[in-house]
């Protein structure tokens, strides 16, 4: 069948390595085009990754050199490779035809356009009034942009409702250009994992990774907020509204249990990312984790060596030794949600200990003497959702 919409423009800038659930949203949504038959273009901003677009933030964001993007480029393909066929799929950079661009056309272009489209954007103008910088590049970062649409002659293109104005700077170009404007279709921004209402975000430590672990990925959304089982329900599976419907009404009547709309909607997400097989692991490893008394009884746990990390300190240990956290911050701020503990188990049961902020900054041995010593037990540091063994 002949596609409706032959080219569909999907765009990632190379701002950072990784790729994470909330960038998803729109892939997604291409991935449901492309199978009904349309032609996706999968575009790298290469070049407009130099300019800093803020997308809404408060300050400039810092340019990227060559060696940046190309580092940060590396894994783009496979990242979304679950959800885009690019055997039936274009792959562009955006360099192809920004770098042949001369300054009479970019001129031409510029001259037709009313600053007034730029100045929409309420965070420029919030650093206007404040007297705070506002580049030049920045300013014209949408028109750049727009040339991406004009080069394919898109008709249809997808985003996050944050580039709003940008993609109606693609229309406004396409038509000074002579082309038909693109269609643009905007997705919600996914709330991250921490329930707070800020959009997911990897500094926040409220994301989940599309290159996570399928163990990661399973725990993560299990972890989330009952209020946030609809939206991610809407954004990252192919239920229908009707099916959702249908699920939040027994929520609401308590006939349905959240943890168990979790495990589903969970066990679809690690099913795209990894497989079937992966989800029905992560699943299994996730009941074993947190739904016995023992957590002897879970395979593949991380280990680390008292012996061997002893004058660490807990944040570091967490953040940069088990990767439990983005950062040392974001440590203290599981501490702060009392999300930090030590438990020590024999065949007596569970002793938990409860870790304040202040251990953050401790060393790993002074916090492990808190629970006197390790003979004949076994002792285990967990950290929000995550679970590592302290070995002797």
């Amino acid at each position: 069948m002949e596609s409706l919409f032959p080219d569909l423009r999907c765009c990632e800038y190379p701002t950072s390595p990784d790729v994470h659930l909330g960038h998803a949203v729109p892939i997604i949504i291409a991935s449901r085009f492309q199978r009904m038959g349309h032609h996706v273009v999968f575009i790298i901003g290469d070049v407009t990754a130099k300019i800093g677009d803020p997308s809404g933030r408060s300050s400039e964001r810092p340019t990227l050199t060559d060696e940046d993007i190309a580092r940060n480029l590396s894994g783009y393909q496979q990242q979304v490779t679950p959800f885009i066929d690019f055997e039936r799929a274009d792959l562009r950079f955006n360099g192809e035809w920004l770098n042949k661009v001369t300054l009479p056309e970019l001129v031409g272009v510029l001259a037709r356009v009313p600053v007034s489209m730029s100045l929409q954007r309420e965070d420029f103008r919030t650093r206007l009034a404040e007297g705070q910088g506002l580049s030049v590049a920045e300013f014209v970062y949408s028109v750049v942009m727009a040339w991406d649409s004009v080069a394919i002659d898109a008709d249809v293109e997808l985003g996050g409702v944050d580039q709003l104005l940008n993609l109606q700077m693609c229309r406004k170009v396409m038509e000074i250009s002579d082309q038909a404007p693109e269609v643009v279709i905007t997705t919600p921004l996914i709330e991250g994992t921490d329930g707070t209402g800020a959009k997911m975000s990897k500094s926040k430590g409220s994301y989940v990774g599309l290159t996570a672990s399928p163990d990661d990925v399973y725990g993560r959304l299990m972890s989330i907020p009952d209020h946030l089982t609809e939206p991610y329900l809407q954004l990252l599976t192919e239920w229908t509204d009707d099916e959702i419907r249908v699920v939040t009404k027994r929520l609401e009547e308590g006939t349905a249990h959240p943890m168990a709309i979790k495990r589903i909607l969970a066990g679809e997400v690690v099913a795209a990312l990894h497989g079937l097989d992966a989800a029905a692991g992560a699943r299994a490893e996730f009941t074993a984790r947190f739904s016995k008394r023992s957590f002897g009884d879970t395979q593949n746990l991380p280990a680390v060596s008292l012996k061997d990390h002893a004058e660490d300190t807990l944040g570091a240990l967490i953040s940069r030794t088990l990767d439990f956290a983005p950062s040392i911050s974001a440590v203290r701020r599981v501490a702060q949600q009392n999300g930090l503990r030590l438990i020590r188990e024999s065949d007596g049961g569970q002793q938990t200990t409860q870790l304040t902020e202040a251990s953050v900054q401790q060393a790993l041995s002074e916090v492990v003497s808190k629970v006197g010593t390790l003979d004949g037990v076994e002792l285990y540091l967990k950290v929000g959702r995550k679970v590592a063994r302290i070995d002797a």
